[in-house]
Formats: C-alpha cells, structure tokens, sequence
C-alpha cells in the first residue's frame, strides 16, 4: 500500500521544488528584456525568439525524455536536468553577445524537457489514484508558481545587477541538484523499470507525436498547447508592453507579476479540488478559456497601475486552474505509461511555448496590442475544441 502525501511531505517537497526550480528559468529572462534589447540592439521578434529557443530545445528532447524516465529511472533524469539546467543559467549569466544566450537557452530546455516528465512520472509512482488529482494539483502550482514568479524574483534580483538573477538560479539548481541525490530514491525496480520499456514501442519523435493523435489525449493535448500558448505570449510581451506604453520599471512589473503569481496559486491551492467537485474537468477548462481571452482583451483598453494589477492576478488565475484539470485528465488516462504521456504534455506544452513567444514578438513590432489580441483568439478556437472532447472514452479506459 503506497503511503499517504502527509507521510512523504519532504520527498513532495524536493520533487516540487525542482520543477519550480526548471520552470523559475523559463520567466528569469523576462524582466530584463527591455535592458537586452537597449545593450544589444534587439527587436522584439529577437527577444521573441530568445524565449522560443528554450522551447524549441525541451519540444524536440521531451518524447526521448519520456522514454529515458520510463527505462533508466525517475532520479536520475530529473538529476541530469537540474545540473544541466545550472550550468545554462551560469552560461546566460557570462554571455557577452546572442549567440551565447541562445545556447544557454537551448541548455535550459533541454533540462526543462528531463525534469518535467521525471517530476511527474515520479509524483504518479508514489500516490494512489485518490491522491494523485490533489499531487498534481500541487506540481501545477510549482509549475506556475516558477513560471510566473520567474520575471517577478529577476526583476527585483536585477536591481542589484542585470546578470544576478542568473547566477541566482544557477546557484539553487545546484543546490537541488545535490539533495535530490541525497533524499530522493528510486521508487521502481530496475526489473519493473525493464518490464514498462520493454512494453513500450520503441519510437521516434514522429510516432510519439502520432501516438498523441489518440482520441483518448488529442483534445487534452491541444488545451495544453493552448495553454501554453496564451500565458506565454502574454507574458513575453509583458515587460516589453508594460515599459513601452506605461513606463513602469523592472520593479514595477516584478511587483505585479508576484502579487500576480502569489494570488494564483493561493487561490488554486484552496479552489481546485472544490472547483473541479463542482463543475467537472471539462467544465473548468472552458471556464477559464474564456476568462483568459477576455482578459487579454481587455489588456489592451486599461491604462492604470491597479487595473493591470487586477487584470493580471485574474488571467493568471485562469491559467492556474486550468493547468491541473489537464494534468490530471492525462495522468489518470495515461496507465502504466507516465512518462511517456508526461513527456508528450511537455512536447505541447514546449509547442505553445514557441509559437506564442515568436508569434508575440513579431506582432509587437507590429502594434503593441497586437499579441494580447492573438491569444485570445487563440483561446477561443481552443474553446471551440472543448465542445468536441468525448469524456465517454476516458471512463471506458479507466474501466478496463
């Protein structure tokens, strides 16, 4: 019988505070975008793409991820990645010219794609089916806390230097890095490790994307990379936006990303369980969808300080709950293939994370409204994809 979450609080603790420690680098970059741009000479399409490259690097090593967790173990994959993911802060903290921040970037979504699906995969082997919906809840939160408060901790962290925030993630992912090899142990034998990769096919990144297509995760997929999509397109062009039309300082938009941050997963912490009780998975999603897009449009009418506080907080929300609902759908379908389904929801999830990002900064050189306005879009059509997810499917395979 598998031990309760209160009876594993410290092994919890490590395994969220590693994903929160991989995806706090994925924000760190965005607060400093304006001071980037006026050392390097950079547009936007250029930071755009600064902030895609990380994606693009976790999109193409995720599937073979997933597979590595599933053959060589949890601990060790999620091991690799925080170390990985130290060393391409630390490089980002040193680079003098682009091409070296592209490096370091791609460095950190290689990590990003190994710590993901072995947090995930890990968190489903040690909680019962009862608990996982409240487990995942909490690697949500890590996942959107690190994410979110990423600009918020980098730009306060900047005030002492451009580079400090950097060398400030590069130093606590070594710092996890090291009691992960202490503290966590490996929760699957290396026979039942041999069994599920023998039982998985052996694939390649084409096949693993076709696999997705499956009726049974397809739709759950594209909410993900929907997603993904609208808070990364949003949030990249947050500074970017915030200092060109209202003038606001790095402290000012850290300010506002934190307060942001801190009520969404307070509110998701506490809401979740209740919302999903109440109105269903399906139900919550497309909640959110529409306060996601109508909260980007009307990102584009405020003017004052506290409006886009306010405005902030709530979109933020939406994104907060709307995260574990599929995590959740997908561990649940997923069976005895968690790493394989965690790496495939990272692949969308780095999917999003690319178009949004280089979709964002092409349009903000074009008008600076422009980007909020195509992920609304955007989350609309997902709403639309909703309508068609055949909940059925998931009962019968939960069945079997």
């Amino acid at each position: 019988m598998k031990k309760t979450i209160k009876e594993q609080k410290t092994v919890l603790l490590i395994l969220l505070s590693n994903i929160f420690i991989a995806f706090l680098g994925i924000g760190l970059i965005i607060p400093v975008m304006p001071s980037f741009m006026n050392i390097m000479h950079l547009s936007g399409k250029t930071m755009g793409y600064l902030v895609a490259a990380f994606a693009v690097a976790q999109l193409l090593m995720s599937p073979l991820a997933g597979r590595w967790v599933d053959r060589y173990g949890r601990k060790k994959i999620i091991i690799i990645g925080l170390f990985l993911f130290g060393v391409s802060e630390l490089i980002f903290g040193l680079a003098t010219n682009v091409s070296v921040l592209y490096i370091s970037r791609i460095l950190g979504g290689i990590s990003a794609a190994f710590v993901m699906p072995g947090v995930t995969a890990y968190v489903a082997d040690i909680t019962s089916v009862q608990e996982r919906p409240k487990a995942m809840g909490y690697i949500s939160a890590a996942i959107s806390t690190g994410f979110i408060i990423g600009p918020g901790i980098g730009g306060f962290i900047a005030e002492y230097g451009i580079r400090m925030p950097f060398f400030f993630a590069a130093a606590i992912a070594f710092l996890a890095c090291i009691s992960s090899i202490f503290i966590l142990k490996e929760q699957l034998t290396k026979e039942q490790l041999a069994e599920i990769s023998a039982n998985t096919k052996q694939t390649n990144f084409i096949s693993d994307l076709k696999r997705s297509l499956h009726p049974l995760y397809f739709i759950a997929f594209i909410i993900v990379f929907v997603l993904a999509f609208g808070l990364s397109a949003y949030e990249t062009v947050f500074s970017l936006f915030s200092d060109h039309k209202f003038g606001f300082t790095p402290k000012d938009i850290a300010a506002i990303i934190t307060i942001s941050s801190i009520f969404g997963v307070i509110a998701q912490v506490f809401m979740f369980g209740k919302m999903v009780e109440k109105l269903g998975e399906k139900k919550l999603i497309q909640l959110c969808l529409i306060t996601g897009a109508i909260l980007a449009v009307a990102s584009t009418l405020i003017s004052s300080y506290l409006a886009v506080l306010a405005v902030t907080c709530f979109i933020f929300l939406a994104f907060d709950l709307l995260r574990p609902a599929l995590t959740t759908f997908l561990s649940k379908a997923a069976g005895k293939e968690q790493g394989f389904v965690a790496g495939m929801n990272s692949t969308y999830t780095s999917l999003g994370n690319i178009v949004g990002p280089a979709m964002a900064g092409i349009l903000f050189d074009v008008n600076i409204h422009y980007p909020y306005l195509f992920a609304a879009v955007i989350m609309v059509i997902g709403l639309g994809i909703t309508v068609m997810w055949n909940e059925k499917q998931l009962g019968e395979s939960l069945a079997e």
